[in-house]
């Protein structure tokens, strides 16, 4: 069965790592869907949260050929265990005033944020799972999207472990 997995890959924090951990996926035909990267609690490591698409032969097969990598020290599948996952976008939306009052709705609903104001629009920050984000995006489009980020997925496993 075909799921969404994600896993986290503590690295050592060298030039090139990046583009080593992500030419393994495209040379074995496995999709990143998003990849964030960042420093660890560890002093010279990063860790590397990457949410792909496959069963779990294709999870198993990812597993093995990143430990492969001289660089890669830990991999840690989340997804098999309790997980906080989390996304942030950006979203420049068309805002003429009389439309404001609307957004600002939307904004509110989805308990995010406007960051900037101009005289034509607002960039709105928005923080939760990736269903969130979307539903939020699908709310906004109508007001017509100007330009749109996100970060992809970073997540921690829940509680004590």
């Amino acid at each position: 069965m075909t799921t969404k997995n994600t896993i986290a890959v503590l690295v050592n924090d060298h030039p090139g790592v990046l583009q080593r951990v992500s030419g393994l996926f495209g040379r074995r035909g496995f999709n990143i869907e998003s990849i964030t990267v960042g420093q660890s609690e560890e002093v010279g490591l990063s860790r590397m949260v990457i949410v792909t698409v496959g069963d779990e032969n294709n999870l198993e097969q990812i597993e093995k050929q990143l430990y492969k990598l001289v660089d890669v020290i830990k991999v840690i599948d989340l997804s098999s265990k309790p997980m906080v996952a989390r996304e942030l976008a950006m979203i420049k939306v068309k805002a003429e005033p009389p439309q404001r009052p609307e957004i600002m709705g939307v904004v509110e609903t989805f308990r995010a944020a406007v960051i900037d104001v101009g005289t034509t629009s607002l960039i709105v920050q928005v923080i939760g799972d990736t269903e969130k984000i979307d539903a939020m995006i699908e709310l906004l489009k109508p007001y017509g999207i100007r330009e749109l980020t996100r970060t992809g997925v970073t997540a921690m496993i829940r509680g004590n472990a």
